[in-house]
């Protein structure tokens, strides 16, 4: 009696712990006691000191592996989408990836009985929706039927700074100056690559990528925003569901409009975008950073620009002009800086 009398107690406690919101929410959902104030009641202080030291270094590790994979999957989305854009329309490609994720996003919440969001979260939903899930993809793949895929790695490269900037607005923070020092040298690297490569003004991709950057950050400064009130992966699962309505009629109407040839690469390439990029990278990478916490997991997707040139050139051949990786460093020191600034 008494060892179920303590085991209730310590519920309890962790139950007020979590609506007081001293608890650190899991991907999962479920809420632990905060490490600055852990709950010994019913327990002796050598079992509790032997209880916490076994997790923490395994985590770490863990969380760093997951958010590398996570990065590792970003990074191949832009040879995948030039793979899909070899036999399949623009149109198509985003409307079907969408399609195809939602149906796997729409099983695990169904499978896991995970709650639908209450409603004042919608709105929020909203805005990943039409940046993540349906204004970058588009955009993107819109601008990749004129510019490379080295080309737009580097100037997508500026997607952390350009949300940095909609977080300060939204949130208030107050970065350093140094931040924004670095935030601007590192704008002024990209919108120069991009001009020289365009041969003195912007292109037609070039503007199409800097939407990207802006609808983008818009939908992951929200989603940011949500992750805190719940897990990161219904985020965006209940993103693609929500957009899954626009995006069936989309798929239908692309299909019949645009030209379709399943290729080896086009259908891989497809796949890659729907389960790899749109889901299943969102997944590990937000599972990594709940668990080694987002400016480390941030610092390990500053390496994206540089694997996507990489991918580039193994899986596309495209040849790599030697002002590409000059300016992806570039853009990588700047944000390291803005990283240890706020850190």
């Amino acid at each position: 009696m008494r060892h179920n009398d303590s085991a209730i107690i310590q519920e309890r406690i962790a139950e007020r712990t979590a609506v007081e919101g001293t608890g650190t929410p899991t991907v999962e959902g479920t809420t632990t006691a905060s490490a600055t104030a852990p709950s010994t009641v019913g327990t002796t202080p050598a079992a509790a000191a032997a209880d916490i030291p076994p997790a923490r270094p395994a985590a770490p590790a863990r969380g760093a592996l997951l958010a590398a994979l996570g990065v590792a999957a970003f990074s191949l989305t832009f040879p995948g989408t030039a793979w899909a854009l070899e036999g399949i329309g623009p149109w198509t490609v985003v409307m079907l990836r969408s399609v195809l994720a939602a149906v796997l996003a729409g099983g695990c919440l169904l499978v896991l009985r995970v709650r639908v969001p209450e409603r004042r979260h919608w709105a929020g939903i909203a805005v990943v929706a039409g940046g993540v899930v349906l204004g970058f993809p588009l955009l993107t793949t819109l601008a990749l039927q004129t510019s490379t895929t080295s080309h737009a790695a580097v100037v997508v490269g500026l997607l952390p700074l350009t949300t940095a900037a909609f977080s300060a607005v939204r949130t208030g923070a107050r970065p350093s100056r140094t931040f924004w020092i670095a935030s601007l040298a590192g704008a002024v690297v990209v919108i120069g690559f991009a001009v020289q490569q365009s041969g003195g003004a912007p292109g037609t991709g070039d503007l199409l990528l800097f939407a990207a950057l802006l609808v983008c950050a818009a939908g992951y400064t929200e989603g940011a925003r949500l992750a805190r009130r719940m897990p990161g992966w219904q985020v965006i699962g209940w993103a693609l569901v929500l957009a899954l309505p626009l995006t069936s009629v989309g798929a239908t109407v692309a299909l019949a409009s645009e030209p379709l040839r399943l290729t080896v690469h086009a259908v891989c390439g497809l796949l890659w975008l729907a389960f790899g990029s749109q889901f299943l990278g969102l997944v590990v990478w937000y599972r990594g950073m709940a668990a080694i916490g987002v400016s480390k997991a941030s610092q390990l997707q500053l390496a994206q620009p540089l694997l996507t040139l990489v991918w580039s050139v193994l899986l596309l051949g495209e040849h790599l002009p030697p002002e590409a990786p000059v300016a992806a460093v570039a853009v990588l020191v700047c944000i390291a800086v803005t990283q240890r600034t706020r850190g």
